[in-house]
């Protein structure tokens, strides 16, 4: 199942129904039971599901539609495959990494993308340039450590199962 999943932070319960092709009920009778398809509630109460949690819906249609597997095991079969446990090459899921930019997102470039040209001769002097690599390389270690946290609460979620 080839599904292309846009590039955005959240998702609503809408989105999400039309790329794994299924109803809102169907994603939320998933969602209890299936506890690694957790997807947060906004302030509204509306659930706001991020890209791991679409590619964990897209996972389990798969596993109960084309696969037919039953709701138990494909329970046991995504529990094992979050541990690790399964190492089919043809059928293991590859833990992808998050994928975060550090760019800026397209309406703030467009606003301070114009630097004007004495602003960019002042900022390219030695010691800001090194400050600035500094600021980059402590927040890819950030986001490191944010990768490693989703990881770990992922796994904590499989292991109460």
């Amino acid at each position: 199942m080839n599904v292309a999943i846009p590039e955005k932070l959240f998702f609503k319960i809408g989105e999400v129904c039309e790329l794994a092709g299924v109803q809102a009920h169907v994603l939320r009778y998933w969602e209890t039971e299936f506890p690694m398809l957790a997807p947060q509630k906004n302030r509204a109460g509306q659930r706001t599901y991020r890209r791991r949690d679409v590619e964990m819906a897209l996972r389990i249609k798969e596993l109960l539609y084309d696969e037919q597997y039953t709701i138990a095991g494909a329970k046991k079969r995504l529990a094992n495959e979050l541990r690790g446990l399964n190492r089919e090459p043809s059928t293991t899921m590859t833990p992808k990494r998050p994928t975060r930019s550090l760019q800026p997102p397209p309406s703030l470039a467009a606003r301070f993308g114009s630097t004007p040209p004495a602003a960019q001769e002042r900022a390219s002097s030695g010691s800001q340039r090194a400050a600035l690599q500094e600021i980059a390389k402590e927040l890819r270690a950030i986001l490191d450590m944010l990768n490693e946290g989703d990881a770990k609460v992922a796994s904590t979620r499989a292991k109460r199962r």
